[in-house]
């Protein structure tokens, strides 16, 4: 398949008065054209600065991408003056945050916030901005486009401001939209609803998206590949299904122990302990200090990735043929 996005050896760091915080340390992902892949990952991991740094949204001070690129088609973004990358976004690439209570402006009306991208990317008369901007109210499904048009946010419910959040991402036909934490602020119905709302945007457009989420449900719904983040690095990639189904790294594991599911009779098992200190972080696997399976060699060494398949990989002593002759040993020598 096509890349359309690639991202190698990311480090991000911010400059506090407590020291320097390693946010993102050596990410490694792609996305394919017309595919989605969703970031997973708890509080803190660094999903959201990764995606921050892909939009060049990083603000310099105190934040700085110290080391790595990040190509869209096959253009290194991190090279480019603000000059440049202010036309690639919105155009090239758009981005969903994740409030949308407090996206949208609450002294302009929805169609001059719909409107203003466009002019601002394409020569275009006001009456060609406003037939554009009535033709992605239709597609998100906002109901009587042309009142609403002239309405403010404060007139529209949770799931409509995201919509309309949706429509203003998608106005200059992105090629790619990334959407964090897109439904954190909506009830059930509403997070339903705009699940099924980007499978059609998808399925219409073709466009390619990165979920940044830490809903796993989410991911189920409607996620080609995953990517999980710990500790400011990816520690498991892998396709839906194998994520799902075939982990292989203990923190993946106990994300997908920690979901309540109808089918299952055990109590939930949460995973114990805190995440790393991103001032200092550790040398080896940053989750050794908090899995039942670590050995010696975690704690000092990072491991290597190890492939699972053609599209799963996973950074983990356990899955590296050294590592398993020396657990070997020790279960015997029990």
């Amino acid at each position: 398949m096509q890349k359309i996005l690639e991202v190698n050896n990311l480090h991000v760091t911010f400059t506090t008065y407590g020291g320097t915080v390693q946010a993102v340390r050596g990410v490694d992902f792609h996305l394919n054209k017309g595919e989605t892949l969703a970031i997973v990952g708890e509080s803190g991991c660094g999903k959201s600065v990764t995606v921050n740094a892909v939009m060049r949204l990083i603000p310099n001070p105190p934040g700085k991408i110290t080391k790595g690129k990040i190509l869209f088609k096959d253009q290194d973004l991190t090279e480019l003056k603000e000059k440049r990358m202010r036309a690639i976004r919105g155009v090239d690439i758009s981005m969903i945050f994740q409030d949308p209570m407090t996206a949208l402006n609450p002294t302009l009306t929805i169609g001059t916030q719909l409107k203003e991208g466009v002019k601002q990317h394409h020569s275009i008369s006001d009456k060609e901005a406003e037939k554009r901007a009535l033709e992605m109210m239709k597609l998100v499904g906002i109901p009587n486009p042309e009142e609403r048009l002239k309405q403010y946010p404060h007139q529209f419910s949770g799931g409509m401001r995201q919509r309309i959040v949706i429509a203003i991402a998608l106005i200059c036909e992105p090629e790619l939209l990334i959407a964090d934490e897109p439904t954190t602020a909506l009830d059930v119905t509403i997070q339903a609803q705009i699940l099924e709302l980007f499978e059609k945007i998808q399925k219409v457009t073709g466009i390619s998206i990165i979920l940044i989420t830490h809903d796993l449900g989410v991911v189920a719904k409607i996620a080609d590949r995953v990517a999980v983040m710990y500790a400011g690095k990816i520690i498991e990639t892998g396709t839906k299904r194998e994520i799902f189904y075939n982990p292989q790294h203990p923190y993946t594991k106990g994300l997908l122990h920690s979901v309540p599911r109808l089918d299952r009779k055990e109590k939930l098992q949460p995973i114990e302990g805190t995440p790393p200190d991103l001032f200092s972080p550790p040398l080896g696997c940053p989750f050794t200090a908090r899995c039942p399976f670590a050995m010696e060699v975690c704690d000092k060494v990072y491991p290597k990735t190890v492939n699972q398949s053609d599209s799963h990989e996973v950074d983990c002593w356990l899955q590296d043929d050294r590592a398993k002759k020396l657990l070997t040993t020790a279960v015997k020598d029990k």
